[in-house]
Parts: structure tokens; C-alpha cells; sequence
């Protein structure tokens, strides 16, 4: 994890030189990851806050438009994943997703005090088939209607994309169905956390 090293600006720079998605401040809480091989760098994740309305993602939670104000802290999404042009190491992606999952409820935790429940990402359908994510065990759960959040006149003109999900507890509907979760049950949460961070 390079999140406050010396790394993370290295792994800022590679993401701006080589991502189709560029580098973009995160605003909100955050991980960053780089992937070494004998101390070269092969690969660049990270992780922050979830997106704030996406139909499939929502509809598979089954929650309401307040619930999800209320609990969308426990979503974190896989915003960046790259692994650089010149790697090529056969059944790499789905490995570094599954061996940081099993790191960043711990990670986030000692951040930020709580653990996330559930993980989403977004693939552009149109550069990549998401085989890694199928590979780690993330489930599809459909596609974006490829309009953005400031999209006020319906208009499509973004790119559709897959979208990923990936729970981290198993009774993650019940958490993120639960009216206010956070206002309610602080105690709740610090031991969930702290269970999961210890998993």
C-alpha cells in the first residue's frame, strides 16, 4: 500500500502516463496500491469512494434512494486498475485483484476506522471484456445507462460500462438495507470492522 509513501506520487505519475482514464485527484477517502516484481513495479490499484446512483448496483442491493445516502460509505470502488504495456504475465490481473482484496479491509480499517462490505467497479465494454474481475470471483450485475451524474437532460454520452461487484461479508444486503446504519449502530460498526479487518 503507497497511499502517504514516497510511491504514491510514482504511482500517480504512471496512471496519468499510461491509464485510457488518466490521473484524477480523488476527492474522499482513498487506498493506492502498487504491485512489485524484485522491486520493479508491474502494476497500479486503487480504491475510493462509490458512485453515487447506478441503477443495477442499486437494484441488486434492493435499497432506497435514503438508505443509500445513509450507507453508501460501505461501497468503495476500484476506480484505478493498471497494469503496465510492457508486463505480460498470464493470469496476473485476477490475481493482484484477489491478493488486494484480501488486504484492504485491514488497510481501510486503519485508516479509516470501518470496514467496506461490498466492492464495485466499472469496465469500459468497449475496450475490455472484465475476464479478470469473472476470474476473481466478482459478479456482473449489469450495465451503466452510460449518462453521467451531471446529466440533467437524459442524453447518453458516455461510454456503457459493465458493472462489477464483489462482497466482502456475506450478510452485506442486511447492512446496507438497514436504515441508518451508521447513526444507530456505531458500536455495530466498529466491531464489524473489526472483524473483518482481522478476516
Amino acid at each position: 500500500m503507497v497511499r502517504g509513501s514516497p510511491d504514491e506520487a510514482l504511482s500517480n505519475g504512471l496512471i496519468h502516463q499510461y491509464h485510457y482514464l488518466g490521473y484524477r485527484q480523488t476527492v474522499g477517502p482513498c487506498l493506492k496500491y502498487m504491485a512489485y516484481v524484485k522491486e520493479r513495479p508491474i502494476a497500479c490499484l486503487s480504491w475510493g469512494a462509490a458512485a453515487w446512483k447506478v441503477a443495477c448496483r442499486d437494484q441488486f442491493i434492493g435499497w432506497s434512494p435514503s438508505t443509500r445516502s445513509n450507507n453508501l460509505f460501505f461501497i468503495v470502488n476500484n476506480t484505478r486498475f493498471l497494469i503496465f504495456p510492457w508486463v505480460r504475465i498470464p493470469y496476473l490481473a485476477s490475481h493482484l485483484l484477489s491478493q488486494c482484496i484480501k488486504i484492504l479491509a485491514s488497510d481501510w480499517y486503519r485508516w479509516y476506522q470501518y470496514c467496506p462490505v461490498l466492492l464495485e467497479t466499472f469496465v469500459d465494454a468497449e475496450r475490455f471484456s472484465g475476464t479478470s474481475y469473472r476470474a476473481a470471483n466478482w459478479l456482473w450485475v449489469g450495465r451503466t445507462r452510460g449518462r453521467g451524474k451531471n446529466d440533467r437532460d437524459h442524453q447518453k454520452k458516455l461510454p456503457i460500462k459493465e458493472v462489477f461487484l464483489y462482497p466482502l461479508k456475506k450478510k452485506f444486503r442486511e447492512i446496507l438495507n438497514h436504515g441508518s446504519y451508521r447513526q444507530e449502530h456505531p458500536q455495530r460498526i466498529q466491531i464489524l470492522s473489526a472483524s473483518l479487518a482481522d478476516a
